[in-house]
């Protein structure tokens, strides 16, 4: 577009009231150096809503504006122009009719990129109004993640080419540095960050690779050209080098980290590879710079997060936070010692790996390759005067042994276990051939917690379901009053990924070690009976912990009972 059309347009703006003239001398001098359309510019600079700028260009200018998040585009439409010419012009096609294409792009006056698209495909074109953001969406969704940059691999190297070839491990680093390669590896990367993604996988099977994020604890397939699958040992050796991994290596399972910056955004990336039979899978799990959050935020609710403050301060003891992989001990472990992290507190931690710095803290990674194990960094920490101790977990006798013997001799020690609930913790220390004395007087705080999904906030709505009838009646024994509580879902849109879930939260069950629960212990109860104990003392169970959520409208009742096993308290 000329600098007088984007001028004439910057007036039109200003006219309408949605931008200053002070903002449109900006907006031009960025708009130079960008290329891009005036209205985009003023959009990305945040001095204008994207809704009002298009539907005022829409009316002046008599060009439909086109919300693309409500329009599905048939197959056979996409297929008429590469992706590559979708990236370079920021176009999608939409329609065909009458030997007219009907293109969405961000500047439908540009008549340059107009004629153009004309002589690359054959084809009389017509553009409509979309904004940037929604065409670069539309691109990713029906041609996949990074297909334009797939497109350019092959045409400089056909797929048969590539698949009869010997690698040798030169082969592959060559085709790992290629910068289509680079690109199309960081293109995935910047795409599960985008997308909120704990989790990054590759696995290969027979006929294709296949690409799966982890969104909030759910794994999704992603939208990727089926070519990809013939670039498989080019992808892997270029995350072998970006890891520091042995790209010569193939038989062996293989581990490392890697650190990015994306968006002014500094990222550390866990990486591991194991051989299948189709070949190499690989796993990147993204630890987020925005880990470390305050005990507040992590969903505790009010009373729980005074008893867990309480707990967290006490001099001596140990704290066990339990459940399953994935579902937040981590988190709950680092908030804890972040809020008692102090200069006059000395904290040691023992973890395999160390996946965040915490600073002030000292932090050791295991080594068992050449025996420097859980066991034998506990017996070497106690001698560097610790206050606070935290053990990523404990597996064994030997680590349970010496970790609650730490506790009774005026340590502090969080650590974690696999239990299904907070009493089961208690049985599994047993069942490890701990003494019941020793585990009685050592306990201090069991915590068992599980992540449910929040509903979206975007779609969500009450929920009138007679169905849930049946999972409220176990709140009977609970304040709350059941004919007036509302419950809602979310109802599905393009933020949550049609799900109606956006993020999660944890429920909690917080089994605190009183004098009743101490001969239990030295009793050698069962679980169950601690547990029907611990709730006569005013103990939320997971489930009820859970329901409690979804009553105060941050999660549903499906999600809590996904996450959580029906209550079986022994009658008495």
């Amino acid at each position: 577009m000329l600098e007088k059309d984007n001028i004439l347009i910057g007036d039109l703006l200003i006219k309408e009231g949605l931008i200053t003239p002070e903002q449109l001398e900006l907006g031009l001098a960025e708009q130079k150096k960008t290329g891009d359309f005036i209205c985009t510019t003023i959009i990305k600079l945040g001095f204008a809503h994207q809704e009002q700028v298009f539907d005022l260009l829409s009316r002046h200018l008599n060009i439909p504006h086109l919300k693309l998040k409500d329009k599905d585009i048939e197959p056979l439409i996409i297929q008429k122009v590469p992706a590559k010419f979708c990236s370079h012009y920021k176009i999608i096609p939409i329609d065909f009719k009458d030997n007219i294409l009907l293109i969405a792009m961000t500047d439908p006056l540009d008549v340059r990129t107009l004629d153009d698209i004309r002589l690359l495909l054959g084809l009389e074109v017509k553009g409509v109004l979309a904004s940037e953001v929604e065409i670069m969406e539309a691109i990713r969704k029906y041609y996949g993640v990074g297909a334009e940059t797939l497109e350019k691999i092959i045409a400089q190297k056909p797929p048969e080419e590539v698949k009869t070839e010997e690698k040798t491990s030169e082969d592959l680093e060559n085709m790992a540095e290629d910068a289509s390669i680079i690109k199309f590896v960081n293109q995935i990367i910047t795409e599960a960050i985008k997308s909120r993604a704990t989790d990054l996988h590759f696995e290969p099977f027979q006929n294709e690779l296949r690409t799966r994020f982890r969104i909030d604890g759910m794994l999704y397939d992603i939208n990727i050209p089926e070519s990809i699958r013939y670039f498989h040992p080019a992808i892997v050796s270029r995350i072998k080098i970006m890891a520091g991994m042995n790209i010569a290596e193939h038989r062996f399972p293989q581990d490392g980290r890697m650190k990015i910056k994306i968006n002014q955004q500094d990222l550390d990336l866990r990486v591991s590879i194991i051989p299948t039979s189709f070949g190499e899978s690989v796993h990147l799990r993204i630890l987020s710079p925005e880990f470390f959050l305050k005990l507040e935020k992590l969903g505790l609710l009010p009373e729980d997060l005074k008893i867990v403050e309480e707990v967290i301060k006490k001099p001596h003891g140990i704290i066990f936070v339990t459940g399953p992989t994935g579902s937040g001990k981590s988190t709950t472990l680092y908030a804890s010692l972040a809020r008692i992290n102090s200069s006059a507190v000395k904290i040691i931690t023992i973890e395999d790996p160390v996946e965040y710095q915490l600073r002030g803290v000292n932090q050791v990674q295991v080594s068992p390759q050449i025996g420097f194990t859980f066991a034998t960094a506990l017996r070497n920490m106690l001698r560097h005067d610790p206050d606070v101790m935290m053990v990523g977990e404990v597996r064994d006798y030997e680590t349970a042994e010496i970790a609650i013997r730490s506790a009774l001799t005026g340590h502090l020690v969080f650590s974690t276990l696999h239990t299904n609930d907070a009493a089961g913790a208690v049985t599994r220390l047993l069942d490890m051939g701990i003494e019941a004395f020793l585990v009685s007087s050592s306990l201090e705080c069991l915590i068992a917690q599980r992540l449910v999904r929040l509903i979206c906030p975007k779609c969500k709505a009450p929920l009138l379901d007679k169905r849930t009838s049946e999972i409220l009646a176990q709140l009977k024994d609970m304040d709350v009053d059941l004919k007036s509580a509302k419950l809602y879902e979310g109802k599905g849109c393009a933020d949550c990924r049609f799900t109606g879930y956006r993020g999660r939260t944890a429920i909690y069950e917080i089994l605190v070690v009183k004098e009743p629960i101490r001969e239990l212990i030295l009793n050698r109860a069962s679980s169950q009976q601690i547990k029907q104990k611990a709730v006569s003392l005013g103990m939320r169970t997971l489930r009820q912990d859970g329901l409690q959520k979804a009553f105060r409208g941050l999660t549903t009742v499906t999600e809590v009972v996904r996450v959580t096993q029906q209550e079986e308290l022994p009658e008495g």
